[in-house]
């Protein structure tokens, strides 16, 4: 048998074991209460309920943030028996809202699925925190993750808070990343959100 119809007979085999892989990886629930990601290029106001979360402090280039604290949170959420939520929050200076910053602190947080979840092994470097009710201005955004665009999204709904003045911004910036690394990157989920209040 060629090599050429050996490669096509394993890869038709191999492609639903990749296509499930993927699929599973997309799968992780969200957190008890959280409402639905928002849908690409959609802007809309979303209340977040309290939620708990374990969190690791970065700073250096906030390019950098996400994939330098992926490690030290899944240690946390393995040593713990804690299941992996989506999404992966990341919070940015607030002074992002008004101007580009390359460089500074990101606070990067795997959620718990639920605010009960009480973990008994806490390393230094990880922070459980408690976090409030939320209420955002969110874009939806499909694509390639990567903080080079976070600015363009960010001003997308600084354009929207200009139309809107009955809302005031109350808090750090944040992406919400829903995707894992393994998903194809066309297919990756995200949103940008700045949280607020009616005035």
């Amino acid at each position: 048998m060629k090599p050429s119809t050996l490669l096509l007979i394993f890869g038709a085999i191999a492609l639903p074991f990749a296509f499930f892989a993927v699929k599973k990886a997309m799968s992780a629930p969200l957190p008890v209460g959280f409402p639905e990601p928002t849908a690409h290029n959609k802007i809309e106001v979303k209340q977040y309920p309290a939620y708990r979360s374990g969190t690791y402090t970065y700073e250096g280039n906030l390019s950098d943030a996400t994939s330098n604290s992926f490690n030290p949170l899944f240690r946390h959420i393995s040593s713990n028996n804690i299941s992996m939520t989506t999404p992966v929050e990341a919070r940015y200076p607030i002074a992002t809202i008004d101007q580009p910053v390359l460089r500074g602190k990101a606070r990067v947080s795997f959620l718990y699925n639920n605010n009960e979840i009480n973990p008994q092994q806490v390393a230094q470097d990880i922070e459980v925190e408690n976090h409030p009710p939320m209420l955002v201005v969110s874009l939806g955004v499909q694509g390639a993750y990567g903080y080079g665009s976070f600015q363009e999204h960010i001003a997308k709904l600084k354009q929207w808070l200009a139309a809107h003045p009955e809302y005031e911004v109350v808090g750090e910036p944040r992406e919400f990343l829903y995707d894992s690394p393994y998903t194809p990157s066309p297919l990756k989920r995200r949103e940008v959100q700045i949280p607020i209040r009616k005035k």
